[in-house]
Formats: structure tokens, C-alpha cells, sequence
């Protein structure tokens, strides 16, 4: 099982039995909405549209492209200000930013021996936390994880267009979509651990 799928799977169940409700509301979902989310994200993924063929085809994953972006704009115009609006906005592109600059370390073959770890770990956790440090509130750090990313992904088919490359691009499929997910899993639970045990200590915390 994928690991994204699992990590979906475990958050449901925590939703289902009412764990992290805080968080949901911080995120301005109901539990229902985020277990509808879920579930699209899950069924989502073994859909995949064709959206250009030829020597450089490019596809569109339906749960690992579609939904979590859906999932981002819903965040976005949920933002309380337009502040925090263009902060995760920035906040993405620090982390797109970011996360190509590792990735031109990697020649994304996990049997190379010169990888020390597997690159959807590698950017799932490097998209997590900078997505974290520089959103800080818990929307702004899911946004800045699943937008970074995608983001990457935009730029290595952009690449591939201009090269005329002989390769098959999918928005948001295979190792792409484990990574989205992974990353605004680990952003949000990043922004969660840190703004709660900042309030329990007595500081600010972040923001939401």
C-alpha cells in the first residue's frame, strides 16, 4: 500500500473516532467534509486523465492533482485575512523553491547508490518543513506542502516540454502523489505539535 494511501487511512480513522477536532476546526473543516476529502483523494488516485500524447504525454491524477488542490483553494478562501492569504501563497514558493533545489542532488532512480534516501521522503519531508516555517499557521502549512510540491512537479514538466523529452508526466500521480500528501500531513502536524505545546507553555503559539 502506498504510503500516503496508509497515512490517509490512519488520519480517517482518527477523524472517525474524534481525534484532532481542534485542528479541524482550525482548518475550518467538519469532520464529514475532511472524510470526504479523504476518500476522493484515495478513490481519486487510481483515475488518471490524458491530457497531451505524443513524445512528452502528460496526464492528470485525479486524487493526487485535483482534490488536494480543491482542498487548497477551499483553505484559501477560508483564509481570515488576505495576510495570511498571500503568506501561504508565499510560503509555497519558498517551498517549491526549495524542494527543486534538493531535487537537482537526486537523479530520482531509488537504486542509485549515491541516494541515502528515498526522494518521496526526501521531499515529503523537506516540503513539510519548510511548508511549517514558513506558513506557520496550520492552513498556510498544509497549502505551502501540497502547493510546493505541485509546483515542482509543474517545473520538471515544463522542462520536459521544452526538451521535447521522451517521457510520460503525470500531475499529481505515482511517487508525486505519496509526496503531496506526506507533506501537508507532516506541515499540519508540524504547525499542530508546535502551536499546542507554545500554548501550553504559555507562548502565542501560531496563528491557526
Amino acid at each position: 500500500m502506498p504510503t500516503g494511501t496508509a497515512l490517509l487511512l490512519i488520519v480517517a480513522a482518527l477523524i472517525y473516532f474524534g481525534a484532532g477536532q481542534r485542528m479541524l476546526d482550525r482548518m475550518r473543516l467538519t469532520d464529514t467534509q475532511a472524510l470526504i476529502a479523504i476518500a476522493l483523494m484515495i478513490g481519486g488516485s487510481f483515475i488518471t486523465l490524458p491530457l497531451k500524447t505524443g513524445r512528452t504525454s502528460v496526464s492528470l491524477n485525479l486524487g493526487g492533482a485535483v482534490v488536494p488542490l480543491a482542498l487548497v483553494v477551499y483553505l484559501l478562501v477560508k483564509a481570515d485575512t488576505a495576510r495570511e492569504r498571500t503568506r501561504a501563497l508565499v510560503a509555497s514558493l519558498i517551498t517549491g523553491g526549495i524542494v527543486y533545489g534538493v531535487s537537482q542532488f537526486t537523479d530520482f532512480d531509488p537504486s542509485s547508490p549515491s541516494l541515502l534516501i528515498d526522494p518521496l521522503w526526501l521531499f515529503s519531508v523537506v516540503a513539510g518543513i519548510v511548508g511549517y516555517l514558513s506558513g506557520r499557521s496550520r492552513r498556510a502549512s498544509f497549502i505551502a506542502g501540497v502547493l510546493g510540491l505541485f509546483a515542482v512537479d509543474l517545473i520538471h514538466l515544463g522542462q520536459a516540454l521544452i526538451n521535447n523529452m521522451a517521457t510520460r508526466v503525470v500531475l499529481g500521480g505515482a511517487g508525486v502523489f505519496d509526496a503531496m500528501v506526506v507533506a501537508g500531513l507532516i506541515a499540519v502536524a508540524l504547525a499542530e505539535i508546535v502551536g499546542e505545546t507554545r500554548e501550553r507553555i504559555g507562548g502565542d503559539g501560531e496563528e491557526a
